[in-house]
């Protein structure tokens, strides 16, 4: 579990294709707090650290993972946001986020404002009903709020911190990301579809 408040960056340092798994080293200074079998969301991703070494940890991406997110996309030098787990007894400073990335969302706008950037996401339209005004969505592993609710669009304002400290100042107008959307909605949506078929 974690909380979209991200930690720290790292950098995409080597990829290996191991069979229809693709294992990442991560550069980052993190990398020396971090113990085998941890959990780290990588851009909002669960992965499992897999070794150690130095500044350096590696972790394994299975197929399922690829295919449902923008880890198959990554380059070598890519920027990626990164946070542990959350500790019994932390602050929940952001919301509820489990890791596990519903679909991946296309930004179709980025725009300067006086203080902020205000982005623009698309995401497929199947996903409409996760998204509330003013509710929380989880953008490449950042936890946001969301506003200018559409069918299958929805607009975040990023602060300077969040905009210097998180990957977002590379994102442009057409870049994939990964989208999470509220765990409580997809229950209480769960539920009204089984109260429905009953």
């Amino acid at each position: 579990m974690f909380t979209g408040i991200i930690e720290a960056e790292g950098t995409v340092n080597e990829i290996v294709q191991e069979g229809s798994n693709i294992d990442y080293w991560i550069e980052s200074g993190l990398a020396q707090e971090l113990k085998v079998d941890q959990s780290v969301a990588h851009n909002g991703v669960c992965l499992t650290v897999v070794q150690v070494s130095g500044q350096c940890y590696r972790v394994t991406a299975v197929a399922e993972t690829l295919a449902k997110t923008t880890l198959g996309q990554w380059k070598e030098e890519d920027v990626v946001n990164l946070e542990r787990a959350l500790k019994a007894g932390d602050r929940l400073d952001g919301h509820f986020v489990q890791g596990h990335v519903d679909c991946i969302g296309t930004c179709t706008e980025k725009v300067k404002l006086d203080g902020s950037w205000l982005f623009r996401f698309e995401f497929p339209e199947e996903y409409a009903a996760l998204v509330i005004e003013k509710g929380s969505i989880c953008i490449n592993g950042v936890s946001l709020t969301a506003f200018n609710i559409g069918r299958k669009e929805l607009t975040v304002t990023i602060i300077p911190y969040t905009y210097n400290h998180t990957n977002f100042g590379y994102i442009e107008p057409g870049d994939a990301v990964n989208l999470e959307f509220d765990v409580l909605g997809k229950y209480l949506l769960r539920q009204a579809s089984l109260a429905h078929n009953i």
